[in-house]
């Protein structure tokens, strides 16, 4: 452990320092413990793992509130140690998720923005103690965040006690990147003013009382890379089919030339379909987001995109490069609070296109983006409702079909119901789009089926929805049969 204490800039803290073996000593069973990270950036890293040892031997149990998802494996870690008895507001922990589908763990599934909400609002108990990963203590005690702000601000703000983790693998040029601005408690808010997806509102550090911290912890462990596959034919095909639609909207009116501020789901098929922008011929692109993935700086790079807003970034192969050179994307990104990125006054407010991932999408529009064949939770819903429900156009995208076809991802009826029809705009497939806007159910159901279902399924998707047709109803299904192909799959392997 590097202990630089130039990182502590209010000189009465130094004598907090301490271990992370200290530290987690003011960690008690039954706490509700809130730690920084969003997406595996920014997450305290130390404090956590050394938590996880120590309840090998001296069991914990704890709810354990983020941002969203943690690197570094730490879920995994504080899980198979039996520390987490709650977990919330999102995760993407293989080994947490199967515990969670056991019933080991409750996981309280959010959208990301009413964590922060419900915590002021005592719906949901606040933190105990808020761990919170920085880059430095500032002379007047604000903390800067590292990677990620998620919910660090309110967590800080709502905790009897915090413990902060100065993280040395994080580049000191990070800070004056943060824009942190905390809504006060109803009913005496007055509305955000950000009228602009550059403008800044808040300050560049958590400010809270100094004598709330109780440890400081330095850190060596540096945040894990995402993942992201690489873009392949079908993704391809994904993005053409929604640069041609903005195209058109632009053609006629409808969208202005550089579209509006757009958001991009996590994930691969979302990080894909971004960087189809790169060889459109858009410009002067702006985001306003959760996460800021590879394909964020990558149209930064080609010259795309001018500005980004964001909660995190969540970097893969572009992770180095723009580290090194961060001084020259320093003025064209600002990380806020989960609360602020993914609040709904500001997605109606600033006409957000919001471009999401579905696990799958029904012959009427609805969305399942969390639990595979209805029961098993994937990763949770994230931000992905918080925008799709305010946006000026919501679209989820999905591959028409997984596992080597034995699954079409157009159904009959999702098997769980996380978007309901009523909030989709548009469906993209690689087979191409489908535009929902101002129609009835029926008409939705034949345009879904033509456009985006794949030819191996489109036969008895139509089947399907023509006897139900017959049986009658503005939104006609045949109860008995509406979920017989997530059955079918469950006991044979395919929905064929």
């Amino acid at each position: 452990m590097t202990i630089d204490l130039n990182r502590i800039r209010f000189n009465s803290l130094h004598e907090k320092v301490m271990s992370a073996d200290q530290a987690i000593s003011f960690i008690q069973d039954g706490m509700v413990i809130g730690m920084s990270g969003f997406g595996g950036a920014g997450e305290a890293k130390t404090v956590p793992l050394a938590l996880a040892e120590k309840a090998k031997l001296h069991p914990v149990k704890i709810t354990f509130a983020t941002g969203a998802s943690l690197g570094n494996k730490i879920d995994q870690k504080l899980c198979e140690s039996h520390v987490i008895a709650r977990r919330l507001p999102y995760q993407a922990d293989p080994t947490l998720r199967k515990a969670i589908n056991a019933g080991e763990v409750m996981f309280t599934d959010q959208h990301l923005s009413e964590t922060a909400e419900q915590m002021k609002h005592h719906v949901i108990a606040a933190p105990h103690i808020a761990v919170i990963s920085a880059i430095a203590i500032t002379e007047d005690g604000q903390i800067i965040p590292t990677g990620s702000v998620g919910n660090s601000a309110v967590f800080a703000e709502l905790a009897d006690q915090i413990i902060v983790e100065i993280d040395n693998t994080i580049n000191p040029k990070l800070e004056g990147v943060h824009d942190i601005y905390v809504p006060v408690k109803r009913p005496n808010r007055g509305p955000i003013p950000l009228t602009r997806v550059g403008e800044r509102i808040g300050t560049q550090g958590i400010a809270i009382d100094p004598e709330k911290i109780v440890a400081i912890v330095f850190n060596d462990i540096p945040d894990t890379a995402s993942s992201m596959a690489e873009a392949d034919e079908e993704t391809l095909a994904i993005a053409k089919n929604l640069i041609n639609f903005f195209e058109n909207e632009v053609a006629i009116g409808r969208l202005p030339e550089n579209l509006g501020p757009l958001q991009s789901g996590v994930g691969s098929i979302a990080n894909a379909v971004f960087a189809g922008f790169e060889h459109s011929n858009f410009k002067d692109l702006e985001m306003y987001s959760e996460v800021l993935q590879d394909c964020t700086f990558d149209l930064i790079d080609c010259g795309k995109m001018k500005f980004a807003s964001g909660c995190s970034m969540t970097l893969d192969t572009s992770a180095q490069r723009v580290m090194q050179n961060f001084d020259f994307y320093k003025d064209k990104i600002v990380l806020r609070p989960q609360d602020i990125s993914n609040n709904p006054e500001l997605i109606r407010r600033l006409g957000i296109i919001a471009i999401n991932t579905a696990i799958e999408f029904d012959i009427y529009g609805n969305v399942n983006s969390t639990h595979v064949t209805g029961t098993k939770m994937m990763n949770g819903i994230g931000g992905s409702g918080d925008f799709t429900r305010n946006a000026h156009l919501a679209i989820f995208v999905t591959k028409s079909i997984a596992k080597n076809g034995a699954i079409s991802s157009v159904v009959p009826m999702v098997s769980h119901v996380d978007h309901n029809e009523h909030d989709i705009d548009i469906l993209v497939t690689e087979q191409g789009l489908a535009d929902l806007r101002g129609l009835a159910p029926r008409e939705r159901a034949r345009k879904i089926i033509d456009h985006c279902a794949h030819p191996s399924y489109k036969a008895a998707l139509n089947d399907y929805f023509d006897r139900a047709c017959e049986k009658g109803g503005h939104t006609p299904h045949l109860l008995n049969e509406a979920l017989s192909w997530h059955a079918k799959f469950e006991e044979q392997g395919s929905m064929q």
